[in-house]
């Protein structure tokens, strides 16, 4: 799970000091305020961990399979100043221990053991090319550098703040400049006896990185119907794109979620397992947008299928190109926190839009089962106030249902605004009870001056009238 981020001279932000991630983590503030940047730059580090092309510091995409397209380097930087370095820190738990073992004795032994990891990249541009400046990994209290000679030449320094680092015999040669943003040069294992490990926490962060999930604002629409060819798709697509195949995938692999919690009679909890497919249309339904919802084959080869919805019991089965845009934009939403494997990362860009004000309130539901239940960790980036009061609610209530408790640390919100040429980012206080005790200026608009100008503008209408 990630557990913090920060960016220093990316885009908008000039610094945004740590920001905090929990299970569930939502944005919000004015267009233009800088928090689509938070989703962008985790983009941007899976989207180069996930590169073949080895020798390139950061992959900012514009293909059309990019997760993200950033233009070029001078497009991230803080206000297009090349004098200034560009600085991505991530933090992340892992549900296990994560071990530097000692390679020097014959009996093996952890040097230092944590499940909190860290890196903070430094890339500067240079003859308008990216170059690293520092790369340093995190591991509870030890730290390991890889740091740009101060003489302007491309030679990198090995360090650490409480290991000490073996170099072999001979020549002290210089080390070469690194090629992604975030892994060693090869010279650093042929030049020095015990840092091996450090592939290994570059094997972690491209982990943290595989985990992470996206869907996008912009959906495409639904199809009559859908052709499977047996393949598994990793997620539901930037757009959702994949939602369907997704799920005729996991009715191939026999694929269950935990869905809530139900009590024996012997008090003991036991956790329900049903069908990602049968979750998507429990949900659904809960949302109040169709009354059942069915993936189902068309020919007998299991090639072709077609998704059928109905909107209550006595209504007749249709498609879902025939049924509200809404259940169609909402689909991938929920087909993702289904379909992606427990201990993700997903990242949600406006899950609410075309979404009724009720269906809004309720997706925040959708979403606290997931970080809840399957442990799915959330990032939601929205405009909507349903959604944030839903969540509110739920905090004050506490006990929710189906066995889940929501407490305010389980929730994050932020609350982005600019500030000068910057943006700045505040964290929403949440008492026990749900209540925001910092709440902004104008979050959603300023609703009293609203309804105070409609009564002036109905008083003035009225006295026109009478004078009339």
């Amino acid at each position: 799970m990630i557990t913090h981020l920060r960016l220093e001279n990316f885009k908008a932000w000039e610094d945004s000091g740590n920001v905090e991630f929990g299970p569930i983590t939502a944005l919000f503030g004015s267009n233009s305020s800088g928090k689509t940047s938070f989703l962008q730059s985790l983009l941007l580090l899976k989207q180069t961990a996930e590169s073949s092309d080895r020798g390139r510091v950061f992959d900012l995409g514009g293909g059309p399979a990019s997760l993200v397209s950033l233009g070029t380097f001078n497009d991230i930087t803080f206000q297009h100043d090349s004098e200034r370095t560009v600085g991505i820190e991530i933090g992340w738990r892992e549900s296990r221990v994560f071990e530097i073992q000692n390679t020097e004795t014959k009996k093996r032994s952890p040097i230092a053991a944590s499940r909190d990891l860290s890196l903070h990249a430094r890339v500067r541009e240079v003859r308008s090319f990216p170059v690293v400046q520092q790369i340093e990994y995190g591991m509870g209290r030890l730290s390991f550098s890889l740091t740009r000679s101060r003489s302007g030449k491309d030679e990198y320094v090995l360090s650490s703040n409480d290991y000490h680092f073996k170099r072999v015999t001979g020549r002290p040669w210089p080390l070469p400049a690194p090629g992604k943003f975030y892994s060693f040069p090869d010279q650093v294992r042929a030049y020095f006896q015990n840092a091996a490990f450090l592939s290994d926490l570059e094997l972690q962060f491209e982990k943290l990185c595989g985990r992470i999930y996206y869907l996008g604002p912009l959906r495409q629409d639904p199809a009559r119907q859908y052709i499977w060819s047996g393949g598994r798709p990793v997620d539901v697509g930037r757009r959702g794109e994949l939602a369907v195949e997704a799920l005729i995938a996991s009715q191939a692999d026999g694929r269950t979620n935990a869905r809530g919690f139900a009590v024996r009679k012997d008090g003991l909890r036991r956790t329900r397992l049903i069908s990602v497919e049968e979750h998507v249309a429990a949900w659904l339904q809960e949302l109040g947008l169709i009354h059942s919802f069915a993936v189902e084959p068309v020919d007998d080869r299991g090639t072709l299928y077609r998704v059928q919805v109905r909107r209550s019991p006595a209504s007749t089965p249709v498609l879902l190109t025939d049924v509200g845009f809404g259940v169609s934009q909402v689909l991938p939403v929920l087909v993702l926190l289904a379909y992606a494997p427990e201990g993700s990362t997903v990242l949600l860009e406006q899950p609410e839009i075309h979404l009724h004000p009720a269906v809004q309130s309720g997706l925040a539901d959708v979403v606290i089962e997931a970080a809840k239940v399957r442990n799915i960790q959330v990032v939601v980036e929205s405009h909507s106030e349903h959604f944030l009061m839903r969540l509110q609610r739920r905090i004050a209530e506490r006990e929710i249902g189906r066995g889940v408790t929501l407490e305010p640390d389980d929730c994050l919100l932020y609350f982005c605004r600019t500030e000068g040429a910057a943006s700045r980012v505040d964290r929403l206080v949440l008492d026990p009870f749900g209540n925001i005790t910092n709440w902004p200026d104008d979050f959603f608009g300023n609703q009293f001056e609203e309804a105070s100008a409609m009564n002036r503008a109905a008083r003035r209408r009225a006295i026109d009238e009478k004078s009339d």
